[in-house]
């Protein structure tokens, strides 16, 4: 049987700006290139999750615009189910702008829009698709009050949640963390919450021991081109290297690192070896090609390259 995965996320429109480093202040700076491409924390991982094997039903937002219609339609050329995705009237799809370096790094500012108008009503909506789900996976691109919502309505059902808490938050409700199974930042996400500085092996542990005494069962903190840090409820604990390879634009990694965790990992997380490996192999495939969801990898590929 297929797994089914639940995500409640952002869409949105990404404006994609390929420069040499980031302007200082003041400067006026020529840029080698500019595309668009469908994107959002959300539906990025929704895309890699349905490329990636499983069955995906998306919760959101867009505007009644003409960026709207192409994130809808990008998201149904890939089978995920937009049944929960809401086209609403006097507010515009949320909208990215990415600072693309020509070292391949990424600086991304975000306009809501849409994505923010996402209630508590809309997941109640979803109530259903929620409950009969292997996996709920949200962000915070969309309101907290949502996604509380909607993890209520998992955990009720014995549904396993994941938090991917991007941008990062200085506060988390406490109900929210105590109903998360997994809880995923990157590095920096990890010292906004905790106020710990991740940078070495001793301030992941105490990181990932702050957001477990803040509720979160199990942690995994993602740091990039260097790789992933797991540390579970059981106290098993380790670091997974990333596959060293070129990359040419890292945006969406983490969110295809998500989506693809979520297509592996069990409740029990007695994979968490193989899923964070497969979870890594993914993001590598997707830092070699540019834009996000243009990037991130079908199964298929994966299985071409592991081959």
């Amino acid at each position: 049987m297929t797994r089914k995965v639940t995500v409640l996320g952002s869409l949105n429109s990404d404006t994609i700006l390929h420069i040499d480093h980031l302007p200082v202040q003041g400067e006026t700076m020529a840029m080698s290139d500019a595309s668009t491409a469908p994107g959002g924390k959300g539906a990025n991982q929704a895309v890699a999750a349905q490329r990636l094997g499983t069955q995906v039903h998306f919760i959101g937002a867009v505007g009644q615009d003409q960026n709207g219609e192409l994130l809808l339609n990008a998201l149904k050329e890939d089978g995920v189910d937009t049944t929960h995705v809401a086209q609403l009237a006097n507010v515009g799809t949320g909208a990215a702008y990415i600072l693309l370096e020509s070292d391949s790094h990424n600086t991304i500012l975000i306009l809501g829009g849409a994505n923010q108008c996402i209630s508590e009503t809309n997941v109640d909506e979803a109530k259903e698709t929620i409950q009969s789900s292997d996996v709920l996976v949200a962000q915070f691109e969309t309101p907290v009050v949502a996604t509380l919502q909607a993890f209520k309505l998992a955990k009720s059902a014995g549904v396993m949640t994941i938090l991917n808490p991007a941008p990062g938050r200085k506060t988390i409700p406490k109900e929210l963390m105590e109903l998360t199974d997994l809880i995923t930042p990157n590095e920096t996400e990890a010292e906004i919450i905790t106020g710990i500085p991740v940078n070495d092996d001793l301030s992941m542990i105490n990181a990932s021991n702050k957001m477990q005494e803040m509720g979160a069962k199990n942690v995994i903190i993602t740091l990039g081109e260097r790789g992933a840090y797991y540390q579970l409820a059981n106290g098993q604990r380790d670091f997974e290297p990333a596959l060293k390879v070129k990359a040419v634009d890292t945006t969406a990694a983490g969110d295809t690192f998500i989506g693809a965790l979520a297509t592996k990992l069990t409740p029990d997380m007695k994979n968490i070896v193989e899923s964070v490996r497969f979870a890594s192999a993914a993001s590598a495939l997707t830092v070699q090609g540019a834009g996000a969801q243009p990037s991130i990898p079908t199964l298929e590929k994966m299985k071409e390259v592991r081959h």
